[in-house]
C-alpha cells in the first residue's frame, strides 16, 4: 500500500510540475546579419527601370501613372546593429504549433470581411489558403502562412519568445531590407538584373504560394530566402496611422518592380491577405 501511495504522489507531482517552456519548441533557423552600414532606398534610375519592367510584363503603365515607387527612400547609407533573422518565412506548420497552444483563431477570413477589403482577388481564391478545422490546408504545411493580420504576427512572436527563452519580433523595414539586399544596394537579392526563374512571381510561378526556400538561387548575399516574390511580409515599421510597411512582392506580381528590396508597399494592420505573411528577427550576441 505504501509503495502504491508513493507512486501516486510522484505521478501527481510530475503532472503538476510544468515542463521548461524553452524546451518545448525548436526555434526557427536564423541567419546572422552583422552590424554596420548598408545602402538603402533607390534613385531615379532604379525606379525608372522598375516601371519599365512592369510595363514589359503587364503591357500597360498603371504602376507608373499611379507613381507606385515614388515613396521609396532616396538612396543613402544607413547603419544597423547585429541581429538574427529567420532564413525563411514562418510556415503554416510553424504557425500551427502556436494555434494549438493558444487556441487563437486559425488563419481564415469570411466572405463579408474579404469583400469589405475591396481587393481584386475573388473570395473563392482565399479558400485554398484558409485553414480547415484548425489545421493547415493539406499539402501546404511548408508554405508561408498567410491570412494573418499584423497583430496575429506579433502575437506569434510573443508566444515564440515565451517558448524559446529569447526575444522574437517583426523586423523593422531597415532590418528587412538589409537582410534582403546586402550592403551594396543591389536592385534584387541576387543582383542588378531581374530573373523570373529566381523567385516565385507571376512571371514563371504557379500563381500561388509554394514551399518556402524553393528558389535557393534567389538568395540574398546573406542567404535570406524568398525575399523577393512568394508573399509580402509584415514589418514593424509604420507608414501612417495603422498602416504598416510590407516588403518583398508576391506570387501575384509580374515584372517585378515591386519585388525589389527598396520598394515600399503599405497595408492596414487589420488586413488578413492571401498575399501577406511574415518572418521574425531576434537579438544575437
Amino acid at each position: 500500500m505504501m509503495i502504491r501511495l508513493l507512486f501516486l504522489v510522484a505521478a501527481v507531482a510530475l503532472w503538476i510540475t510544468p515542463a521548461p517552456l524553452a524546451a518545448t519548441i525548436k526555434p526557427p533557423a536564423i541567419i546572422t546579419i552583422p552590424a554596420g552600414p548598408f545602402i538603402t532606398g533607390s534613385d531615379a534610375r532604379e525606379r525608372e527601370a522598375a516601371y519599365s519592367l512592369d510595363e514589359k510584363a503587364y503591357g500597360h503603365n498603371r504602376t507608373r501613372t499611379a507613381r507606385w515607387y515614388e515613396n521609396e527612400r532616396n538612396r543613402k547609407v544607413l547603419e544597423t546593429g547585429s541581429y538574427g533573422i529567420t532564413r525563411t518565412l514562418i510556415t503554416n506548420s510553424d504557425y500551427a504549433a502556436f494555434v494549438r497552444a493558444t487556441k487563437r483563431p486559425a488563419p481564415d477570413v469570411d466572405r463579408a470581411t474579404w469583400s469589405g477589403y475591396g481587393l481584386v482577388h475573388p473570395f473563392k481564391r482565399t479558400r485554398r489558403h484558409a485553414w480547415i478545422g484548425g489545421m493547415p490546408p493539406p499539402g501546404r504545411e511548408d508554405h508561408p502562412v498567410v491570412l494573418v493580420s499584423h497583430e496575429d504576427a506579433q502575437a506569434y512572436a510573443r508566444w515564440l519568445s515565451t517558448r524559446t527563452g529569447r526575444t522574437w519580433r517583426l523586423p523593422s523595414e531597415e532590418e528587412w531590407e538589409k537582410a534582403a539586399r546586402g550592403t551594396d544596394g543591389r536592385r534584387f537579392p541576387w543582383g542588378e538584373n531581374f530573373d523570373g526563374t529566381l523567385l516565385n512571381s507571376h512571371d514563371t510561378g504557379p500563381f500561388d504560394t509554394v514551399a518556402v526556400g524553393a528558389f535557393p538561387g534567389g538568395a540574398s548575399p546573406y542567404g535570406l530566402l524568398d525575399a523577393a516574390g512568394q508573399v509580402f511580409e509584415w514589418t514593424s515599421s509604420t507608414y501612417s496611422k495603422d498602416r504598416f510597411v510590407v516588403k518583398g512582392g508576391s506570387w501575384d506580381d509580374r515584372g517585378c518592380g515591386i519585388c525589389r528590396p527598396a520598394a515600399r508597399h503599405t497595408r492596414p494592420g487589420f488586413l488578413k491577405h492571401i498575399l501577406i505573411g511574415f518572418r521574425l528577427v531576434t537579438d544575437v550576441e
